[in-house]
């Protein structure tokens, strides 16, 4: 009786270190046609080469029903979630919006994927699965990166964290954003110089196709590739991601001039006219400066911080509307009309200013270039009425 339990104890011994490792990949989704979808997306995909049931684990996941959702998005208070989820239900959503779907099978050893595993199961827990989301440093596809650093016993920081392709957290929003007139504008004009520094290839791994391409390059601690094999789960039915594209400031120098032009023309055969034209162009900057001042004084929107824009869209525009419908009806607003232009003026001036005094300034020569030549009519036109 005791060597037939001794022998049972060997034959489960021996069939638990049967078990093998599970398989460890990243999974990396294209960008979609949604807003939120334009960086693509990334999950850490768990399987089980026994069985072949594979979990799909994303961070992707947020809940807009929940209680106070909407405030906490505009305050940059986010929280979003890791799920855990069947891959072939996970790659559903994916296939019925026609983004193509890559994997990466990673060449960790045994002891790194169970203890990745075991990590992410513990972390895809209720009580552990919500996260403070940031855009750029905190997002779904960071949360990969680290998730896969850590396994690496900080290997992938290593070798990427001093490598860097020149890119930013701008440069890469407008590109990515690209296709949406609207998005890019916005993240152009919202985001502050804190956007503007070069980035190293661990941090422009906030974009889900760069991390991709770092892990492509990545090498264990013997030399062998981190990526053991890439397989193609789904194609792409979409246009493509866009390419890295110049974007020349003279462009938006010539449409300046030629709205300068035009108002100087204007304050000379239309003066109501162009009162009229000039209260529009101070409402909207006046309103888009309040908002980029809010996002600096009232959110956690820290790459918005401090955004040299609110030169060019400044709130104090909003005051010089009395005095634009008062031009409008043909009457004199007053010489606190004109100050208050001059000083409007003179601001805006000061966003060129500041590309000689600081060492280090914002990217938005293009922004310049069309708005200040527009300030500098209005000014010029309307000084004497």
């Amino acid at each position: 009786m005791a060597n037939k339990a001794w022998w049972l104890l060997l034959a489960l011994l021996f069939a638990g270190l049967a078990n093998a490792a599970p398989r460890i990949g990243v999974m990396t989704m294209q960008p979609g046609e949604i807003f939120w979808e334009r960086f693509g997306h990334d999950a850490i995909v768990v399987a089980d080469p026994d069985t072949g049931e594979a979990l799909s684990y994303n961070y992707g996941f947020f809940d807009p029903g929940e209680p106070g959702f909407l405030g906490r998005f505009v305050r940059g208070e986010m929280q979003y979630m890791l799920v855990a989820l069947p891959l072939w239900d996970d790659l559903a959503i994916y296939r019925e919006e026609g983004r193509g779907v890559s994997i990466q099978w990673l060449d960790l050893s045994d002891a790194q994927a169970d203890e990745l595993a075991a990590a992410l199961a513990v972390a895809a827990r209720p009580e552990n699965a919500r996260y403070r989301y940031d855009y750029f440093t905190q997002n779904c596809s960071t949360k990969v990166r680290d998730a896969i650093d850590e396994a690496l016993g900080g290997q992938l920081h290593q070798q990427i964290a001093g490598r860097s392709r020149g890119n930013t957290y701008r440069s890469e929003a407008v590109r990515l954003a690209s296709p949406a007139p609207w998005m890019w504008l916005g993240f152009d004009i919202g985001l502050s110089r804190h956007a503007d520094r070069q980035l190293s290839r661990w941090e422009e791994a906030f974009v889900p196709m760069r991390l991709a391409d770092s892990l492509g390059e990545a090498r264990l601690a013997d030399g062998r590739p981190l990526v053991l094999a890439t397989e193609q789960l789904l194609p792409h039915r979409l246009p493509p991601e866009p390419a890295e594209t110049p974007r020349p400031w003279w462009p938006w120098l010539l449409a300046g001039l030629g709205v300068a032009a035009a108002l100087l023309l204007l304050g000379r055969w239309r003066p109501r006219l162009l009162a009229a034209l000039g209260s529009v162009f101070w409402l909207g900057s006046g309103l888009l400066g309040v908002l980029l001042l809010y996002l600096w004084l009232g959110t956690e929107h820290r790459f918005a911080w401090a955004n040299e824009n609110l030169l060019l869209f400044d709130p104090l525009a909003l005051a010089l509307l009395p005095g634009g419908w008062q031009l409008m009806a043909g009457r004199a607003p007053g010489p606190w009309f004109r100050r208050l232009l001059r000083i409007v003026t003179l601001v805006a001036a000061g966003a060129l200013l500041l590309k000689w005094v600081l060492l280090f300034s914002q990217v938005n020569e293009a922004w310049i270039a069309l708005l200040l030549p527009a300030h500098l009519a209005l000014w010029t036109a309307l000084r004497r009425s």
